[in-house]
């Protein structure tokens, strides 16, 4: 397919996103079942246009001084797959697989900048109505903290040290320019991509399926590492998933002591399984999704009870650009809903002593110190334990700051630390 064929599939997806409120990857995957033709580059160009578009449709619509699919996705393609602007034209020429010639109010927007005077929002690319959330969370810094959340991502892998060192994963992923990341001491990462080029699929490598490394986050890795989980420790994951940070504590505790994982999915929980077996690991007991009086039953016996709470993801923006075009108030506050309630549940489970750990995926205050401070008015028997000695004992290395300027708690955001957004807050339980 040529640069004029990818933008029109593009555009044909976009519609299916924007006007039918389809899942961005559903639509892309529909689109390639009924297009057999499009070969996996093909589809990868395509996949790579229609992101970039989701990832900065406001400041693209700007640009262009309109917002239909059309234009957004026409804005897009040059830095998406790596064209000339004049490549881009001259692929516009309403041949049968190409997109129509541009009009010249388009050809004048593909040579415009976004305006410099734009609002916050529109510079970084969120939607208007979290510009207050922004602006508490970033100040002065909003527009730029949202335009890295604009941008592509780098698969990141954490290293199982229950059976390789990160030098091994290195050596065997040399081909896909695998680097160490600068803040995690386990972790592994394969730069974005450029243009219309792909990430390979690094769960087909043979070293993922020996449980050599997981598909993590760098920001999730430093929430787990900060969990501080000890060999010998009894160790609650509240909110387990498909356990990635039960993995995490398994390595750091050595396999020893004693992990339970819980979740109120089934369907969420269901991976974790195999995630163990393949990871080797063997302290892990997983209770029964859903079964609340089970987790309950367990009683205050944790030195570390973590939950990854639910939340509106706005921290994972760059993975899921779409996502945050569907957010609207109502989800926020029914995160926050669910946030409070799991700290309620978590509490007492929690020995004396022990360490409670919150953190999400969300760069919101309203998810992250709002409720930490709502909490700790009502459970005077906890206290924030500093970050920067959690860091200390957990991750090691330089310490950097947070990006919201607490000393409390830690922000870590795409634009200041280069990874997802995560919110970390350590909690001590008095004795």
């Amino acid at each position: 397919m040529r640069p004029g064929a990818h933008i029109k599939a593009a555009i044909e997806v976009l519609i299916e996103v924007l006007e039918r409120h389809r899942p961005a990857a559903s639509a892309l995957s529909d689109w390639g079942k009924s297009h057999r033709f499009a070969g996996s580059g093909d589809r990868a160009a395509i996949g790579n246009l229609l992101y970039d578009t989701l990832r900065r449709r406001r400041s693209l619509a700007a640009q262009m001084e309109t917002d239909t699919p059309r234009a957004v996705v026409l804005a897009a393609a040059p830095r998406a797959l790596g064209l000339s602007i004049a490549t881009v034209l001259a692929s516009a020429d309403g041949s049968p697989h190409a997109v129509e010639p541009l009009t010249e109010a388009e050809r004048a927007g593909l040579s415009r900048s976004t305006p410099a005077d734009a609002p916050a929002s529109v510079r970084g690319d969120y939607p208007e109505w979290l510009e207050p959330s922004f602006d508490r969370a970033f100040g002065a810094s909003a527009a730029e903290e949202g335009a890295a959340l604009a941008r592509r991502a780098p698969v990141d892998l954490r290293v199982n040290t229950l059976k390789v060192d990160r030098d091994k994963v290195l050596k065997a992923l040399a081909r896909f320019t695998a680097l160490a990341t600068p803040l995690s001491p386990v972790g592994v990462r394969l730069p974005a991509p450029e243009g219309a080029g792909r990430q390979p699929n690094i769960e087909a490598e043979n070293a993922h399926g020996r449980g050599w490394y997981e598909v993590q986050d760098e920001g999730s890795q430093i929430a787990a590492l900060m969990g501080c989980a000890a060999p010998r420790e009894q160790v609650l994951d509240i909110c387990a998933g498909a356990g990635g940070k039960t993995l995490a504590f398994a390595a750091m505790m050595r396999n020893t002591g004693q992990i339970y994982a819980y979740d109120d999915e089934a369907a969420r929980l269901r991976p974790i399984f195999e995630r163990l077996k393949r990871g080797d690991v063997r302290n892990t007991q997983v209770l029964r999704a859903g079964d609340s009086a089970a987790l309950m039953a367990l009683g205050a016996r944790f030195d570390l009870v973590f939950v990854d709470a639910p939340c509106t993801g706005t921290g994972a923006w760059r993975r899921r650009p779409d996502a945050k075009w569907r957010l609207r108030p109502a989800n926020l506050i029914q995160r926050e809903q669910e946030q409070s309630v799991l700290l309620e549940a978590a509490a007492p489970l929690v020995k004396p002593g022990g360490r409670l750990v919150y953190a999400t995926c969300s760069v919101l205050p309203q998810e992250n110190g709002d409720r930490i401070a709502a909490f700790l008015a009502n459970h005077a028997e906890f206290t924030t334990l500093p970050w920067r000695e959690s860091w200390a004992r957990g991750v090691g290395g330089e310490v950097p700051v947070s990006a919201d300027g607490s000393e409390a708690t830690l922000l870590l955001t795409a634009g200041r630390h280069g990874t997802d957004g995560f919110f970390i807050a350590v909690l001590g339980r008095k004795n």
